[in-house]
């Protein structure tokens, strides 16, 4: 075995690539760090490094490469060589990068970065920027061929049609390793990506859902973290297989016409030995003073976001998801915690920014930054913010001082619903609020409605069981939750589980509650939600008004006696045209003789009924049409006169706009 200085040459000096280096992708040329890569890593603008540090294999060895700046020596050790024999690397120059090209590991070999520290210390290190990992509890990386035939082309094309303001955007969240536990593993503990791609697609399919998002993939060594501890932020986790199994997945789902978001986790890391905290004998990736590197929540280190190589790392992380396994965005986790220097912290246990305040401007550059490549590299690749406060313009582009996301996820909505569906209805009347107060505020962002996996863990039971009442008015009330989420303006976002109306709060270890998929109660409701998605995606007034203020219209929203709730979905742009009236009734009382004013004369059509008998309703309703009456009603000289079902929504049309397929 030969250990090859790099930057042996005037070409590999330049940057340029040899002449005789390998085209496919995931094999590597004798150099692959030129001075403009080493340039741009170091003033933290790379974009691209999963393709210049890490392991890239090659005819008859690899190249590594790894940030160590604080090191006094790096080697690489692995199954080649027994994990004794070390194999040197070399600085690149004052870049802190280590590089080397070596003869005899090849892809599946597995290794680790060995780093001699300061203070004489020998550290065993997974790499940063492992393509693949061990099957925890195992932790070295392996080398990784990422050779694969997509053939998701068509999808790619018109992937700027399918994520937009204007677009439907409804997303079923799933936890790969629960969801698809049920399924044949062959003594598996877990199935493989491949494995999960046709039913997961299946799945999403038959209830309308346009896109899954899944928790986080990337590598974790505790599986009940959920995916929220990362390790490997350019792997996927080893439990569902090879990455091309990944790859496999969201290619096969993007042919079954699914889009796919994935989980990313920028906002901590663990401080698992084998990873990034303390990663060359110095406080590396993260703050070195607790106050700021030491996240109280979740008892993990904190990114040093004003370190430029680590901005680099994490835009190049988030690069990599879109660019190597064809993702159509990522939903950022933990945004608040990033945003704000004092999150968690009590008076004296944070640090001030450079004027005196609590925002984290460092954070803020780096999202930005996170947020401008992924647009200007990946057209129609969207982000989505897990962003829980009053953060301003966080969907509004960095050009005028905004984040750059496309949407924040509306916790405020998501608290406020389910505090007011969670009261018995004989007290609503005095939380009526609760449901109209988000009028205040849903004109200032790009909203996501989510009901997440947060919402049904640590003791906070499933949906339904949220919902007060007996079984019967339970499932009534769930109906009611979804008719509400899907005729607010805003995307949508449920996690799996709650179209099966789950007993159970979700179980990590555990699998969902399939054996209802069946019985008539969850047919019913998931029959409700195939429909409310048919309706979302096919009518343009339930989708075309998500972000625009000029979508929504409140046509009662003050009875509170009755707690019931009326409003207008429109198309901006065509505000006369097929608008979809919705009303709500938040009692278990019929309300019959309900005057609504709508805006055009004739019969309206009830295109969805939560109490109709095939979701598993009593079949109170309006018997399919209602004739106007020429009663002035909320600023419209006709109105109709409705039945209203119990704890039920009814959504109508005029009768001369087609029904929805």
């Amino acid at each position: 075995m030969t250990i090859s200085q790099s930057g042996s040459s005037s070409a590999q000096q330049s940057g340029q690539p040899d002449a005789d280096a390998p085209s496919v992708e995931g094999f590597a040329r004798h150099d692959l760090l030129g001075d403009a890569d080493l340039h741009l890593f170091n003033e933290g603008t790379h974009r691209r490094l999963w393709e210049k540090l890490g392991a890239h294999p090659r005819d008859g060895g690899t190249w590594f490469g790894v940030w160590a700046p604080s090191a006094q020596h790096v080697s690489v050790i692995g199954d080649v060589g027994g994990w004794t024999e070390e194999f040197p690397l070399h600085e690149r120059g004052a870049s802190g990068i280590w590089a080397g090209d070596v003869d005899g590991f090849g892809v599946g070999n597995r290794y680790k970065f060995k780093i001699y520290t300061r203070d004489g210390a020998a550290l065993e290190k997974a790499d940063p920027f492992s393509a693949q990992s061990e099957h925890a509890p195992q932790t070295a990386s392996i080398i990784a061929d990422l050779s694969y035939e997509w053939g998701d082309a068509e999808w790619i094309a018109r992937r700027g049609e399918t994520g937009g303001c204007d677009r439907p955007v409804s997303i079923y969240e799933v936890h790969l390793g629960s969801w698809g536990r049920t399924l044949p593993t062959e003594g598996r503990q877990f199935p493989t990506y491949a494995e999960l791609a046709d039913p997961l697609a299946d799945h999403a399919l038959a209830h309308g859902f346009t896109h899954v998002e899944l928790m986080p993939i990337m590598e974790h060594p505790f599986y009940g973290s959920w995916g929220y501890q990362v390790t490997g932020y350019f792997a996927p986790t080893a439990r569902y297989g090879h990455p091309t199994g990944l790859m496999r997945l969201i290619d096969r789902l993007h042919q079954r016409g699914v889009g796919v978001i994935l989980d990313w986790v920028p906002s901590h890391f663990p401080n698992d030995p084998h990873g990034l905290a303390g990663f060359d004998g110095t406080h590396l990736f993260e703050h070195a003073d607790p106050r700021q590197g030491f996240h109280p929540e979740w008892k993990s280190a904190i990114f040093n976001y004003g370190r430029l190589e680590v901005r680099s790392f994490l835009v190049s992380s988030a690069l990599s998801w879109i660019h190597r396994y064809h993702a159509d965005g990522l939903r950022v986790d933990g945004v608040a915690s990033m945003l704000y220097l004092d999150y968690a912290r009590n008076a004296g246990e944070w640090i001030p920014n450079r004027y005196g305040g609590r925002e984290n401007l460092e954070a803020v550059d780096t999202l930005r930054m996170v947020n401008d490549a992924l647009h200007a590299e990946c057209p129609g690749a969207t982000t989505f913010a897990e962003e829980s406060t009053s953060w301003p313009m966080v969907t509004r582009s960095t050009s005028v001082g905004g984040l750059g996301f496309d949407y924040k996820w509306d916790m405020g909505w998501m608290h406020d619903t389910l505090d007011y569906l969670q009261t018995d209805p004989v007290y609503r009347r005095y939380h009526h609020h609760s449901l109209t107060f988000r009028s205040v505020y849903s004109a200032t962002e790009h909203f996501t409605l989510p009901m997440s996996h947060d919402e049904v863990v640590h003791g906070k039971g499933s949906l339904l069981n949220k919902m007060p009442g007996d079984a019967w008015q339970q499932r009534a009330n769930l109906r009611l939750l979804y008719a509400w989420q899907w005729a607010q303006p805003g995307k949508k976002l449920l996690f799996m589980g709650g179209e099966l109306g789950q007993y159970s709060e979700w179980n990590h270890d555990a699998t969902l509650d399939w054996w209802r998929h069946d019985e008539p109660e969850a047919t019913g409701l998931r029959r409700w939600l195939a429909d409310l998605n048919a309706l979302y995606r096919n009518e343009p007034a339930m989708h075309r008004g998500d972000c625009d203020s000029r979508g929504f219209q409140w046509v009662v929203a003050d009875d509170m006696d009755n707690s019931v709730y009326a409003l207008m979905r429109k198309d901006p742009e065509q505000p006369a045209e097929r608008p979809v009236l919705v009303v709500i009734n938040a009692t278990p009382m019929v309300r019959y003789n309900y005057r609504v004013g709508v805006p055009t004369p004739g019969d309206w059509r009830e295109v969805l009924n939560s109490d109709a008998p095939d979701y598993g309703g009593s079949g109170v309703g309006n018997y399919g049409t209602v004739a106007t009456g020429p009663v002035p009603g909320h600023g419209h000289f006709h109105s109709l006169n409705l039945t209203l079902p119990p704890l039920g929504a009814l959504f109508l049309m005029a009768a001369d706009a087609p029904a929805a397929d």
